[in-house]
């Protein structure tokens, strides 16, 4: 049944796709397919939890991971842009480095396996929004969440703005549609690029820090769970459009607050897991449909 809770867990739960979603827009209009956004957010996740327990600060451990993705997401941008490597596999050797040095890391400064879980570290609170928190069904879903969950809303319009209003959006469109027409006109390609791998890693870092203090108070091992490559597929699925990525986020945040609530069913938890995975292949799969049918009309 659709109430109110679940829809609530939706909103919440979306978040992290979403940012990294955005993040992979601006890279997939200027012609960097970047699929580093799954360890991109791991190491977020990992930097968020270190920062706020040493520090004591929620806040100081999302800005940390915010600059610790930039710094990785440029790092990709030396081997996609600077020495034109193989996207795909320069994106896949990201994810792996990620995901071995977070496991590095863990044992090495926290003497931990696994998982570290401590109550210095200082979670994200949920905020209550003035008068919306008061009206019955509409409160309860909208109100109640981190103040990353509500910024990941406000950075639709904001990339938006960005890529339809100002003049650095126009170039990133002209970079995507003719990169050499926009080169002889003056366009500097490998700026735009380091630009949108830049925005991409700072979203991507919050998303992380969403994950380990905004929906729980820890770090796992390789906690993104495939949050990353969900948000490559919503990248598709939105056409590279602010709106239509939001759209296909909410399709997988729902599809995930599903298997939860399956989960409180008593349904096998190697089963509910499933559920989100299963509508991202069935999402890919219309999609590819719905393209073959368009390129054999347009042929036609």
């Amino acid at each position: 049944m659709i109430d109110a809770s679940l829809l609530n867990s939706t909103f919440r739960l979306i978040a992290p796709i979403l940012l990294a979603a955005l993040g992979g827009l601006l890279c997939e209009r200027v012609l960097v397919f970047n699929i580093a956004l799954e360890g991109t957010m791991l190491l977020g996740a990992f930097t968020a939890v270190a920062v706020s327990f040493y520090m004591g600060s929620s806040m100081a451990g999302v800005l940390a991971a915010a600059v610790v993705g930039l710094l990785f997401s440029l790092l990709l941008g030396v081997f996609v842009v600077r020495l034109r490597s193989d996207a795909i596999v320069a994106g896949i050797a990201m994810n792996l480095f990620a995901s071995g040095l977070t496991i590095f890391l863990l044992r090495r400064i926290f003497g931990a396996k696994g998982y570290f879980k401590d109550p210095a570290i200082v979670g994200l609170n949920n905020l209550e929004i003035p008068i919306i928190s008061e009206i019955p069904y509409i409160g309860d879903i909208l109100s109640g969440h981190t103040w990353v969950v509500y910024l990941s809303w406000v950075l639709v319009i904001v990339v938006w703005i960005i890529l339809f209003k100002q003049v650095i959006g126009l170039r990133m469109r002209g970079v995507g549609q003719n990169d050499f027409a926009a080169e002889t006109l003056g366009v500097n390609m490998s700026r735009i690029r380091y630009i949108a791998l830049a925005f991409a890693g700072a979203l991507c870092g919050i998303a992380g820090a969403q994950l380990s203090l905004g929906q729980v108070t820890l770090f796992a091992e390789n906690m993104s769970s495939g949050r990353g490559w969900i948000a490559v597929v919503a990248v598709m699925l939105g056409r590279d459009h602010p709106v239509g990525v939001f759209s296909a986020s909410l399709l997988f945040g729902f599809a995930e607050a599903v298997s939860f609530r399956l989960q409180g069913m008593m349904l096998p938890h190697q089963i509910a897991d499933t559920i989100p995975y299963l509508i991202t292949l069935i999402a890919l799969f219309i999609m590819q449909i719905t393209r073959s049918r368009r390129n054999s009309v347009i042929t036609n």
